[in-house]
C-alpha cells in the first residue's frame, strides 16, 4: 500500500503543523487571502463558490480498508458526510471549515494520506489503471513505478514552481486505461524484441482550452532509466516552457511551438547528464517496491455456485455482464462498484459508503480497494465464489447499479454547483441524461459508452475525450452547452469533434437523444460500438441528427 513508514508520517505531521500555524495566522488577520493564497494551494485547499475545499490525494488510486475509514471519517465529522471522488483518483471535501484543515491533515497523516501536491504548479497525483496488478492483459503491476515517480517528486526541490501544473500517468495493460496520451508525461509499460521490460515514453498531452493529444518521444525507455528520464523531460521543460502566458505555459504548449524533434534533442542530452548522477538507490527502491505490491496470496478453490446464481438472478446476472473486468487469476473478476445510480451526483459517495466499502474490502477483495479516473471505486481481487455475497451487500446499500461503462456512467465535473472557474452545471445535466437513457431501457442495448461533462473550458470533466463531449458555457447570461462527437481516451486517442453551435440546457437530453437514435439506426450490429459507427461513418450523419433543421 501507500508509504506508511512512521518517518513518512512524521514528515506529514511536521507539514500539517506548518499549515496550522499559517491557517491561525489567516484567521487572526496576520496574512490576507492574497498572502494565504499560496500557502494553502501547497496543501490542497481551494477557495471555492461556497467555502473552501480539500483535495486529498489518493496516489495511483491505491487505498486500503483503515484509509478508507479516514476518508469516511472527514467526510462525517468535518464535511457534509461525503466526499467526491475526481478523475485524478483523488477526493474532494466541498465543506470543510478552514480552522477544521488542519486536524483534517492529523488525520490523514495518521493513515499515510495527504494533500500534498494536489494543487500548484508541481507535480500532481501520479495516476495508472484501477485495475493495476489483476488485470488479464497486464505487461506488469505499474503501481511500484507509479510509487517510485510518487516518492521522487513530492518536495523535489528543481520542480516546486514549474510554469504550470504537471500530470504522469502510467499504464500497465496491452489496452490502455490510464489515458495516457491527454498527459503532459504518459507512460505505457511495453516489452522490446528481446523481451526487456521498458517504457513508451509519451509528452505533451493535455485538455482544457488548446486540447492536444500526446506524442510518442521514446519508443523504448529502459526499465532502469524511468526517474533520470523524466526527470530531464521536466528539467527541459522547466526550462523552455512560458511563463508570460499562464494559458500556454503547459509543456503540450511548448512542444507545440518548439517542435517534437527539438524537444527530443534537448531530452536526451539532458538525460545524459540525469543518468550519470543516479547511484542506483532508484532501483534499489523500486526492487523493494515490487515486493510490496506483490500480489496477495490468492485462494485456489472452485468458483461454487457463481454460475448457478447468475441463472437464478437476473438482476445479478446483469451486474457481473457490466461491472466485471476479467482477471489475470483464474477464479477471480475485479468489480466496479459504479458512483453513478439514476439521480446521484456523480462520483460522490457518503461516509456511509466509504464505510461499507472498507468491509467488503477486507471481507472479499483481500482489503484493497482502487479509486477509478472514472469516478467510481474498483475491488481489483474478488474471488467468483464472493460475488453473489458482495453484490448482495452492495444492493442492499444502493450501489449495486449495473452500468459501468454504459451511458448513465457519466463523467461529469462539479461544474457551477461548486466551483468558482465554472460557467455552466455539470451535475444536473448529468442527472438528466442518465435518468432518461434509464427510463427509455435503452443502456443495455446501446452498448459500453461514454459521455462526459465539464462546466467550463478547463475541462476537468475530461470531455474531449467523450465519445459524446458536453461543455457547459456562458452565453450573455445564459448556460449553454456545446457538444462533441468522436472522443476517445482509451483505444484509438481522439480529440472530439465539435458538432456545431451550443444548446440551452432544456434541450441537451433531446439532442443526446437524438444522435442515439441515429446510431442506433446506422449500426451495423449490435456489438458495434458507438465509437466504431463513428469511425466508419464519419461526423456528418450525427452532426444531421443533432441539428435536423439544417439537414
Amino acid at each position: 500500500m501507500f508509504d506508511a513508514r512512521p518517518q513518512h508520517n512524521e514528515y506529514l505531521r511536521h507539514r500539517s503543523a506548518q499549515f496550522r500555524s499559517q491557517v491561525e495566522r489567516r484567521l487572526n488577520g496576520s496574512l490576507t487571502e492574497d498572502e494565504f493564497r499560496p500557502l494553502r494551494l501547497m496543501n490542497g485547499v481551494y477557495l471555492q463558490l461556497h467555502a473552501y475545499m480539500l483535495r486529498v490525494a489518493i496516489p495511483y488510486g491505491t487505498i486500503s480498508p483503515d484509509q478508507m475509514r479516514t476518508l469516511a471519517l472527514l467526510a462525517s465529522k468535518w464535511d457534509k458526510g461525503y466526499g467526491h471522488w475526481t478523475t485524478r483518483q483523488n477526493i474532494q471535501f466541498n465543506w470543510p471549515k478552514l480552522v477544521d484543515i488542519p486536524d483534517m491533515l492529523d488525520a490523514l497523516a495518521d493513515v499515510g494520506l495527504h494533500a500534498i501536491q494536489t494543487s500548484g504548479n508541481t507535480i500532481r497525483n501520479v495516476t495508472t489503471d484501477a485495475f493495476a496488478g489483476a488485470a488479464a492483459d497486464e505487461v506488469t503491476d505499474p503501481r511500484p513505478y507509479a510509487e517510485l515517480l510518487r516518492q521522487w517528486s513530492t518536495d523535489h526541490g528543481e520542480f516546486q514552481f514549474l510554469p504550470r501544473k504537471f500530470k504522469i500517468a502510467i499504464s500497465g495493460g496491452k489496452q490502455d486505461r490510464a489515458v495516457i496520451a491527454a498527459h503532459d508525461i504518459g507512460l505505457r509499460l511495453v516489452t522490446n524484441d528481446a523481451g526487456e521490460l521498458g517504457f513508451q515514453v509519451w509528452i505533451g498531452g493535455g485538455l482544457g482550452r488548446t486540447p492536444l493529444l500526446g506524442k510518442v518521444v521514446r519508443e523504448f525507455l529502459p526499465e532502469a532509466d524511468l526517474l533520470p528520464y523524466v526527470e530531464a523531460i521536466i528539467s527541459t521543460y522547466n526550462l523552455a516552457g512560458r511563463r508570460d502566458n499562464k494559458y500556454k505555459a503547459r509543456i503540450k504548449i511548448t512542444v507545440a511551438e518548439r517542435g517534437l524533434d527539438v524537444m527530443r534533442e534537448e531530452i536526451e542530452a539532458e538525460f545524459l547528464n540525469r543518468r550519470a548522477v543516479f547511484t542506483g538507490v532508484d532501483q534499489a527502491l523500486l526492487n523493494d517496491l515490487k515486493n510490496v505490491y506483490a500480489p496477495p496470496a490468492f485462494r485456489d478453490a472452485p468458483e461454487g455456485d457463481y454460475e448457478a446464481q447468475r441463472a437464478r438472478h437476473p438482476a445479478f446476472r446483469s451486474w457481473t455482464d457490466t461491472n466485471l473486468l476479467a482477471h489475470r487469476v483464474a477464479g477471480y473478476a475485479s468489480v466496479t462498484v459504479t458512483f453513478k445510480a439514476p439521480g446521484q451526483t456523480p462520483g460522490d459517495a457518503s461516509a456511509e459508503q466509504m464505510l461499507l466499502l472498507a468491509d467488503l474490502a477486507e471481507r472479499f477483495g483481500h482489503s484493497d480497494l482502487r479509486i477509478a479516473h472514472d469516478q467510481n471505486v474498483v475491488l481489483p481481487h474478488v474471488h467468483k465464489s464472493d460475488l453473489y455475497a458482495l453484490y448482495e451487500a452492495l444492493r442492499e446499500a444502493g450501489l449495486a447499479t449495473a452500468n459501468a461503462g454504459l451511458i448513465s456512467d457519466i463523467i461529469a465535473c462539479p461544474g457551477m454547483d461548486y466551483c468558482a472557474l465554472a460557467t455552466a452545471r455539470s451535475i444536473p445535466v448529468a442527472q438528466d441524461i442518465a435518468d432518461h437513457f434509464r427510463a427509455r431501457g435503452l443502456e443495455d442495448e446501446i452498448g459500453k459508452f461514454n459521455i462526459r461533462i465539464s462546466g467550463c473550458i478547463n475541462a476537468c470533466g475530461h470531455h474531449h475525450l467523450g465519445h459524446i463531449g458536453i461543455l457547459g458555457l456562458d452565453r450573455a447570461g445564459v448556460e449553454n452547452y456545446q457538444i462533441t462527437l468522436g472522443g476517445d481516451g482509451y483505444d484509438i486517442p481522439a480529440i472530439g469533434e465539435r458538432a456545431g453551435a451550443g444548446f440551452p440546457g432544456e434541450e441537451v437530453v433531446p439532442a443526446i437523444d437524438r444522435v442515439i437514435d441515429a446510431y442506433l439506426e446506422l449500426r451495423e450490429s449490435p456489438d458495434e460500438r458507438f465509437i466504431d459507427t463513428y469511425r466508419r461513418l464519419g461526423v456528418a450523419p450525427f452532426k444531421a441528427a443533432l441539428y435536423p433543421a439544417n439537414a
